[in-house]
């Protein structure tokens, strides 16, 4: 759902000539960013995985409209860094139920910031849960009912801390405790490969 809410907004941006800041869920890692981004042909996508300076996005807004680009489409993490910066940029300091802050508002933050620095009209769009709903795709319901199978079969065997993984297009049997250890982040290697599309 949130490359289909990017593609629209980028026919938005062309036919309005604007830059728009798309600012996507995913607090601490880039997954939906960077995968959403990729697919819909977001022009630049930050992510919490890799700290960035305004000067830079500025900079990049200005290199586009050197070349006669009219618009430009940036997807950004609630939860990316700006480098320089204490932590990431939210709306407001309550916490959720789980004790963490909540994220919000680096959208409209670089928004303002390239109108002021570039003097071109900027927006910002946070489609948040908008983005969780939609119908499934083939896909998606054809790995539910293998996901299915496979944990009623660590049912039946008894191997219950368990919980079922795709790799390598295998579905595996992995620890609980394994899967929650550390949290899955953007791997340098995939962003700077992300990088050479923008």
């Amino acid at each position: 759902m949130a490359m289909r809410v990017i593609e629209n907004l980028k026919d938005t941006a062309e036919s309005h000539e604007r830059v728009f800041l798309v600012e996507i869920m995913g607090r601490y890692a880039g997954w939906i960013a960077l995968y959403s981004g990729i697919a819909a042909g977001a022009d630049l996508i930050l992510i919490p995985e890799e700290p960035f300076k305004i000067e830079d996005v500025v900079n990049f807004v200005k290199k586009r409209l050197e070349k006669g680009e009219k618009s430009t489409v940036i997807v950004v993490a609630e939860g990316a860094l700006i480098a320089d910066y204490k932590g990431p940029i939210t709306k407001e300091t309550k916490v959720d139920q789980f004790g963490h802050v909540r994220l919000g508002g680096i959208g409209e933050f670089l928004a303002k910031e390239i109108s002021k620095a570039v003097g071109v009209e900027t927006r910002a769009v946070a489609p948040a849960h908008i983005i969780r709903g939609g119908p499934p795709t083939a896909f998606d319901r054809f790995m539910a009912t293998r996901y299915g199978i496979a944990a009623v079969d660590l049912v039946r065997e008894g191997k219950f801390g368990m919980m079922v993984a795709l790799r390598s297009g295998k579905i595996v049997a992995v620890p609980l405790s394994e899967a929650l250890a550390e949290m899955k982040k953007v791997s340098p290697e995939l962003y700077e490969e992300a990088k050479t599309l923008f």
